[in-house]
């Protein structure tokens, strides 16, 4: 088991790729701490995975947030060995929508939440020599005119990832950052249809955003963040790696 005994905090994970991780890892002999909005979603998954989870419901952009969840996760489980933030609020903005409350909205759920998270852990990470993993976006680049709020959101992460693995890697604590390319979770395919694709949307995908002819999924996911939370990848700390089925840099889509 590659994260046996330790402890990790699984930000949004009552469902989609959280949910997906947090159960990876349970797998992998870790104890996690469930994290959404939904009781419902939440408990069905602490049920399933048993005494090895714990469930803490909260909203991200109450900037008091992140320091209850450091105590939930000590008070379940005595300490923390990690922390995957994976919660984000993906909104459809664009330069004449994006008002000053979306787009505060937006960094204090992206952006402010996984820094205040980071500060409120990092004693506890200190002394465990912990890693932290954000989950990002190939969007955090450039992103799309109708992501305006959301790409930028992705592009800061990428900073804050680099700033904290550069300020406390003498500490050995390491961050590290996922940026995500076309997922298939329940809320992307729920998105999707919200507007206007049939329901078998995810049966025929565009080749140019998906070359392999499906969407990667949830477990894909998961299955990456294993090494980045394990001591399997000790000492890398401020790495930004693409999980995407092309290249972002260079690509040249295949002309049919």
């Amino acid at each position: 088991m590659r994260l046996r005994d330790k402890v990790i905090l699984v930000t949004g994970s009552t469902t989609g790729i959280g949910e997906a991780t947090a159960r990876r890892f349970v797998a992998e002999g870790a104890r996690v701490l469930i994290h959404g909005l939904e009781r419902d979603l939440g408990e069905a998954v602490v049920k399933d995975l048993g005494s090895a989870a714990a469930l803490h419901l909260d909203d991200l952009s109450d900037a008091d947030a992140p320091a209850r969840l450091v105590n939930a996760a000590l008070s379940a489980f005595g300490r923390i060995d990690g922390i995957v933030n994976n919660a984000a609020w993906i909104v459809r903005s664009n330069i004449q929508t994006t008002d000053a409350a979306l787009f505060d909205r937006c960094m204090a759920i992206n952006v402010r939440a996984p820094l205040l998270l980071f500060r409120a852990a990092l004693p506890y990470l200190k002394q465990s020599q912990g890693a932290v993993l954000n989950i990002g976006s190939i969007n955090g680049y450039c992103g799309e005119a109708n992501q305006l709020a959301y790409s930028i959101s992705k592009g800061a992460l990428i900073t804050l990832t680099r700033n904290l693995a550069d300020a406390f890697g003498r500490d050995k604590v390491r961050v590290n950052q996922l940026n995500l390319g076309w997922v298939l979770s329940p809320n992307e395919y729920k998105l999707k249809v919200s507007e206007g694709l049939p329901p078998d949307w995810h049966d025929h995908p565009p080749a140019v955003f998906a070359p392999s002819g499906r969407i990667m999924m949830p477990e894909t996911i998961a299955t990456a963040a294993v090494y980045w939370l394990s001591d399997e990848s000790r000492p890398v700390s401020g790495s930004i790696v693409d999980i995407e089925q092309y290249p972002m840099i260079g690509r040249n889509p295949v002309k049919e």
